[in-house]
């Protein structure tokens, strides 16, 4: 087995900066195996493309350039306006603008990469995933003219990337598929008859494509229609094609996945498999492999049937296929095959020690398969949790903002950060909301889980709503550390994984303040030092303040508290917190806190620092970032996080408040239907607004029985979060 190797990518003469700013170069820390590969026979090895076109964006797209530069291969990418300053434009060799934020007019725009390909002067493409990954129209027009697809032929990809086409072949080749209508009929009446014939619930799911799109639960017939056409818009829109199959929507099923991988030679291979059970909205959030608890009869037959059904297509190249799972008895169906790398690939390289973006190319060049069947070994155990831009407490709604400040564990052999972003970067409202990909390994399950616990309390992030709460609540469940893992984990965890929110220790409400009170002094130094941003200045005024004290007011949801911080001494000082009615909560003597502004924090708007005081018997060593976009200041406190707001003038709230009555957007989006008017009587859960974000679609409903007074955007607008959607009358 080779040895993993790290390699950091950084700029000449550029010193590596610390944990606490996610930089460019500390992200670009990579581990894969760096060996060259032994061909599985002794075929004269072809020569690897010499440069490469990366037609996606984000994670994906770095991730495909760290494995061609580490092989040699020159990289070129492709970008919209949104993203001109984003990692992978920074990290390829040659960048081009193919058009506007909205994926229709950029990443989907064929057309227009393949004139990049031509002036670049790059022999192949890889799609990544996503975007144009399974469009076989796509890889066949590349075909014709010369250029080489990174992926599976245009005829394997239309058998396989089809739901219908795909069962088809499966049930000829003997497994068993989900109950359902799989033909070419889209007639929406004909559809819901067949849907009635299936039996309520039934799951619409778009013919092409993956990753949750235009996948809705049809609970009863009354919605059928409604849920019908979201589909399809979404389908339409993520992929370009509205057909959709109706299926039984099993209960309680396992999600296990086969990774799967074959060459121009005939060679086929599975990489064993993944258990990606726990989901919301229908997409994936924590992936493991291998599959946890699994009979070793149902281990084999898994990864032979997957291989049987590669080679009946005359697959090529990396692909996953996706099996529903009976909990109970482990008899298994399959669901579809997604023709690409996945986005969880990542824990099969971890525990199988390959590279898989370098199988990609070197069967895009024509070589054999790296390994046989028998040579493949499963070692440990991974896990990969997905850093989403999204709010957990309000139903997982994607959020969007400004990653005011990153911070990542520090990788290594057993710890990987997949990312596309850096402190400053935005999430935009036009792409997947994905952050980054946390991937670990271990030993054995239970190690690999200690490894993700410890590395999700290191991760840190201000600006938006994330899920990594909620991921270290899951990572801590009983249940998941006991591998009793389902599609219905959340919602039958729902106590469990969204307890109420515990009140903030004295000690985080001590740190907020003493920071809070130093930001204060630093503002102050900067203006009585004529804004010369020297850190000395900042912390010497907060010393040298008028021998008396500072009072700080925080919020922590509905509770208030006060911190009224006395100095006792040079660079001493003492610190009482009472609560919003007075009474005392604790007091801290003789402190001397350690300021260390974090790079580029001293006069910055949105700013903070490392923060170290020995509070009574406690050493607390705490980042400290400030958000003047929401006025809160959070503190990451060895694992513990709280975050705090700065009480502001009423006036102020008052202005951003609701109008009485109205419906507001749950999140930064672009409204795509208006199914009310003013004047129009409503029933309370009646759909008035239906929202996109991150390619994902919202309805809004009623809250309320009434009569619309006002509808205040229309289909194409963009709306802001908080803004007013609909208003109802008064009553």
């Amino acid at each position: 087995m080779t040895l993993l190797r790290a390699h950091l990518r950084l700029s000449a003469g550029r010193k590596a900066l610390p944990r606490t700013c996610a930089s460019l170069a500390s992200l670009s820390v990579r581990h894969y195996s760096s060996a060259a590969p032994a061909m599985s026979d002794t075929t004269e090895r072809k020569p690897l493309f010499d440069k490469i076109l990366i037609a996606n964006r984000g994670e994906i797209a770095c991730r495909v350039m760290h494995t061609a530069k580490r092989m040699g291969i020159k990289t070129v990418a492709v970008y919209s306006e949104a993203d001109a300053d984003s990692m992978h434009v920074k990290l390829a060799d040659e960048a081009y603008l193919i058009g506007t934020a909205p994926a229709a007019e950029s990443y989907l725009r064929a057309d227009k990469i393949i004139d990049v390909v031509r002036r670049s002067g790059a022999q192949a493409i890889h799609p990544g995933y996503g975007f144009l990954s399974e469009n076989a129209k796509f890889a066949e027009t590349l075909a014709s003219q010369g250029i080489a697809f990174i992926g599976p032929p245009g005829a394997a990809m239309r058998a396989m990337g089809s739901k219908s086409e795909s069962k088809r072949i499966m049930q000829k080749a003997g497994v068993p598929v989900v109950p359902g209508y799989h033909g070419e009929n889209q007639d929406a009446a004909f559809l819901k008859q067949q849907a009635e014939q299936i039996g309520y619930p039934v799951l619409i799911k778009a013919v092409l494509g993956g990753g949750g799109k235009g996948m809705r639960i049809v609970e009863k017939p009354a919605d059928f229609e409604m849920m019908l056409d979201s589909s399809r818009r979404e389908a339409l829109k993520s992929f370009g094609d509205d057909n959709v199959l109706v299926e039984k929507y099993l209960t309680k099923p396992r999600h296990v996945e086969v990774q799967v991988f074959a060459d121009k030679h005939g060679n086929a291979v599975h990489l064993f498999e993944r258990d990606c059970s726990v989901q919301r909205r229908h997409q994936k959030i924590i992936e493991e492999a291998p599959a946890p608890d699994l009979l070793p009869e149902v281990r084999r037959l898994l990864g032979e049937k997957a291989v049987a059904a590669a080679k009946a297509v005359k697959y090529e190249g990396a692909g996953t296929v996706e099996f529903i799972m009976d909990d109970e008895t482990q008899q298994f169906y399959f669901m579809e095959m997604n023709t690409r790398l996945q986005v969880e690939h990542p824990v099969t390289e971890m525990i199988t020690n390959t590279d898989l973006v370098q199988w990609q190319l070197e069967v895009a060049a024509g070589n054999r398969l790296p390994k046989l069947q028998n040579e493949i070994v499963c070692t440990g155990h991974a896990f990969e949790a997905r850093i989403y831009a999204e709010n957990p407490e309000n139903g997982f709604l994607p959020d969007t903002g400004r990653l005011v400040h990153l911070a990542t564990p520090q990788p290594s052999s057993d710890v990987r950060v997949e990312t596309g972003v850096q402190t400053g970067d935005v999430i935009s409202v036009y792409y997947d909301p994905m952050i980054a990909k946390l991937v670990v390994r271990g030993e054995d399950r239970q190690a690999a889980l200690r490894v993700l616990r410890k590395a999700l309390a290191e991760y840190e992030i201000v600006g938006l709503h994330t899920n990594i709460g909620f991921l270290r609540r899951l990572a801590e469940s009983p249940d998941f550390i006991a591998a009793k893992v389902e599609t219905g984990f959340i919602n039958k965890h729902l106590d469990e994984l969204f307890p109420p929110v515990a009140q903030p220790s004295a000690e985080s409400i001590v740190q907020a303040a003493l920071a809070h009170v130093i930001d204060s002094s630093t503002k102050a130094a900067l203006s009585t030092h004529g804004g010369l941003a020297s850190p000395w200045a900042a912390i010497d005024s907060f010393r040298l303040n008028a021998f008396g004290s500072q009072t700080t007011t925080l919020a922590y949801g509905d509770h208030q508290y006060t911190a009224k911080v006395r100095v006792v001494g040079n660079g001493m000082y003492s610190v009482c917190v009472t609560s919003e009615s007075g009474d005392k909560i604790a007091e801290f003597h003789n402190v001397q806190p350690l300021w260390e502004p974090l790079p580029g924090g001293v006069g910055s708007t949105s700013a903070g620092g490392h923060l170290r005081a020995l509070l009574n018997d406690r050493l607390c060593a705490s980042n400290v970032v400030f958000n003047d976009k929401d006025s809160s200041i959070t503190v990451f406190d060895q694992g513990r996080v709280a975050v705090f707001k700065v009480p502001v003038p009423q006036y102020f709230d008052d202005a951003g408040a609701a109008s009485p009555g109205s419906v507001t957007a749950p999140m930064s989006c672009k409204i795509v239907q208006v199914m009310v008017e003013p004047g129009t009587e409503v029933e309370q859960n009646a759909p008035l607004v239906v929202l996109e974000a991150m390619k994902m679609e919202h309805v809004i409903k009623a809250p309320k029985a009434g009569k619309i007074a006002s509808v205040y955007y229309k289909v194409g607008d963009l709306v802001e979060e908080g803004k007013n959607l609909v208003a109802f009358e008064n009553e």
